[in-house]
């Protein structure tokens, strides 16, 4: 499926959206299709490495031949975030096994790990994909990711070929590419989604604050409701990097930082994305594995065509990864 997204009025507009992947009317139908993979799904504690466990959860088909898909939300989303079931009740009626990871912090997994999540914290998430390698060696491996979870995706994929992980192929929806770019559109652009994000924000360090008494004391932090504020304060009490201008290098992924990958991957983008500023696409190195897809709308990780069933990407993703494997058997 390689035909454009071209949604009719009002579905068009970028706010709606990206406001409709991830609330609103759509939350019953999604929750009616993903009734088959959640029925099928069973809790993972993925051992990371040095001590970090990521809760992820799988569901299988029961098939051994079924391709395994890893899904990763965006920042303050979960396993759970409605985009993220779209994509997996789509993919597991395709065929595929999927595995719905957690971030550190993010879904209710605040209590298991006692340091904060940041978003340079791509070992972890290397750890939880060559867990989740290991035990289906056999298998072809997929990752998809969206928004910052399409950034630790492509970050993943850079790292894949050192660690030994046979990564098959990777899609990115609307992914962070410079980090201190959409930082600075969430500061200046539409209230709403600064507000969401400050409020999720909060609310999760809030429970990690509950998860662990004694250790994070963040009531100063949550006075503040910018970003970019609570940021600096957050890199500078609890990362060892020495400004939030180095944090946010930390994972961009502009200049020359994709030119080495070796690995397959698609991005998915919308000029109109709201959060994601297009024109960091230019600034993207464009190895020969890197394929960039992008559409004249869309909003963020939205391309939805209608108010029910998959979503454009959905499909296209679905479409993709069918043809990885086509070549990998010609």
């Amino acid at each position: 499926m390689d035909s454009a997204f071209n949604p009719r009025f009002p579905l068009r507009a970028p706010h709606l959206q990206t406001l409709l992947s991830s609330v609103g009317p759509r939350r019953r139908d999604v929750a009616h299709r993903a009734a088959e993979v959640l029925a099928a799904s069973r809790e993972l504690l993925l051992d990371c490495g040095d001590g970090v466990r990521l809760l992820a959860h799988w569901s299988s088909g029961g098939e051994e031949t079924r391709d395994v898909v890893v899904l990763l939300h965006g920042w303050e989303g979960s396993a759970q975030s409605q985009y993220v079931l779209s994509a997996a009740s789509h993919l597991y009626s395709e065929g595929y096994d999927v595995v719905r990871l957690n971030l550190r912090d993010h879904g209710p997994t605040h209590h298991l790990n006692r340091d904060l999540f940041h978003s340079c914290r791509i070992d972890e998430v290397v750890g939880a994909v060559a867990a989740i390698a290991e035990s289906v060696p056999h298998r072809r491996l997929l990752f998809l990711g969206y928004s910052l979870g399409g950034n630790f995706g492509l970050r993943v994929a850079l790292r894949a070929p050192a660690r030994g992980i046979r990564l098959d192929a990777v899609v990115a929806v609307c992914p962070v590419l410079d980090p201190k770019h959409t930082m600075a559109r969430l500061e200046r652009g539409a209230w709403i989604y600064r507000r969401y994000f400050a409020y999720k924000w909060a609310r999760s360090l809030r429970r990690k604050q509950e998860a662990w008494p004694g250790v994070f004391d963040f009531r100063a932090i949550l006075r503040d409701s910018s970003l970019t504020s609570m940021t600096r304060n957050l890199v500078a009490a609890h990362t060892a990097y020495p400004n939030a201008e180095d944090y946010l290098d930390g994972y961009a992924l502009v200049g020359s930082v994709m030119q080495p990958l070796q690995i397959p991957a698609l991005v998915i983008a919308a000029a109109d994305d709201p959060i994601i500023p297009v024109e960091d696409l230019a600034r993207l190195a464009r190895p020969s594995r890197l394929r960039v897809d992008l559409q004249s709308c869309g909003g963020h990780c939205g391309f939805l065509v209608t108010l029910s069933g998959p979503s454009w990407a959905d499909r296209r993703i679905a479409s993709w990864f069918r043809q990885i494997a086509e070549r990998h058997h010609a």
